[in-house]
């Protein structure tokens, strides 16, 4: 049932501020001032050496007194309950994300529940985290826990580009598998509350297709540019089509089959070395599969998600011989109560998503031997 408390209004949300460029780490003390001067920094070991120790410089420089913690890896309660204990002991003042999605979704949760302002400043595009009011927890083992919701968005999403085109195009390309998803779902979800507990506005649906549109235009390009290690126009479309239009659109359009069959999917435990885009791409065929899209269309997404180097397949997903009891369970997870594929207007069983599942792979699969792709 899509809306079963009959909501009326329409609900449109966003960060406060949004700034995009080049070298804009150089920048953050000016930006982040209003919000403190005594800031709990969450980074990993690995991001402290990409941009960590710049934007601490750039910060103490402007006298703010910075406390590091390191980020665990995993989005956990756990990991939210120490990091938290560790705000208060130095009163923190305000909380900045500094790396990729559990990060960003860790510092957002632990802001929260210490009642302070967040600042996001993501290392990588490869989710669109950053600017919604909401974090996908994790258990430590890496299965899917909960969405936890908040009253209000991040107040300042702070993107570093120069810092973005160093980083694994791999990276770039799974925002693009999590960006290419908003649209198709969100365009099945018009009538369903959004994250927000209304419904879409236009401006949501017009974010929506902007996102798609950017990624289609400029995705391969910015793709070969992030390769190159190059700030481009097309890299900076697309970093912001992943970020900004891709969080937008799907906090405020909706979530349908492609994400709630990703959550599904981190019960296989051999796709946990996989990053969220590159599951939510292949939910996204499953998602175009369910819709009944013809195969036209369905080739036109399996061809932009092969050009960035997206699974599109079992094989590709790295589970060639995935069980049949295994995939049944990600359609049980999927269809779990309270799970995003609810917002459907259509029948929606375990049964349909197994074999929606199944489906996709053999579409992928198709494309593949009728175009004669590899991989390069």
């Amino acid at each position: 049932m899509p809306n079963p408390n009959k909501v009326t209004e329409r609900l449109f949300q966003s960060p406060s501020k949004y700034i995009q460029g080049p070298y804009a780490i150089q920048n953050a003390a000016k930006y982040l001032g209003k919000l403190g001067n005594a800031p709990l920094l969450l980074c990993d070991d690995i991001v402290w050496n990409i941009g960590g120790k710049e934007l601490v410089q750039a910060l103490e420089s402007a006298s703010f007194k910075v406390y590091r913690a390191v980020f665990g890896g995993e989005a956990s309660r756990e990991e939210i309950d120490r990091l938290s204990a560790l705000g208060r002991q130095e009163s923190s003042d305000f909380v900045i994300a500094l790396g990729g999605g559990k990060t960003i979704d860790t510092a957002k949760t632990v802001a929260d529940g210490l009642s302070l302002q967040v600042a996001i400043i993501p290392t990588t595009a490869s989710t669109d985290a950053p600017c919604s009011a909401l974090s996908v927890l994790y258990r430590p083992g890496g299965e899917f826990h909960c969405y936890t919701f908040f009253d209000k968005n991040p107040n300042i999403v702070l993107v570093d580009t120069t810092v973005i085109s160093k980083a694994p195009a791999r990276f770039l390309a799974a925002g693009m598998g999590d960006a290419i998803a908003t649209n198709v779902e969100a365009r099945r979800v018009p009538y369903s509350p959004n994250f927000g507990g209304g419904l879409p506005t236009e401006v949501s649906s017009a974010i929506c297709q902007k996102c798609e549109e950017i990624l289609f235009k400029y995705g391969k390009q910015a793709y070969e540019a992030n390769r190159a290690h190059a700030v481009t126009p097309a890299l900076e479309a697309v970093v912001e089509a992943n970020t900004l239009l891709s969080g937008l659109g799907f906090e405020s359009g909706g979530l349908a089959a492609a994400h709630a069959i990703h959550n599904g999917m981190t019960a296989i435990e051999e796709l946990h070395t996989l990053l969220h885009g590159e599951k939510v791409a292949f939910g996204t065929v499953c998602q175009l599969v369910l819709d009944g899209s013809p195969t036209s269309e369905l080739d036109r997404y399996i061809e932009f998600m092969l050009s960035v180097d997206l699974p599109v397949t079992f094989d590709l997903l790295g589970i060639p011989g995935v069980k049949d009891d295994a995939l049944r369970r990600v359609a049980e997870l999927a269809c779990a109560e309270g799970e995003t594929i609810w917002n459907l207007d259509r029948v929606i069983n375990v049964d349909i998503v197994y074999g929606a599942i199944k489906a996709a792979d053999a579409a992928g699969r198709d494309y593949i031997k009728r175009t004669g792709w590899t991989r390069k």
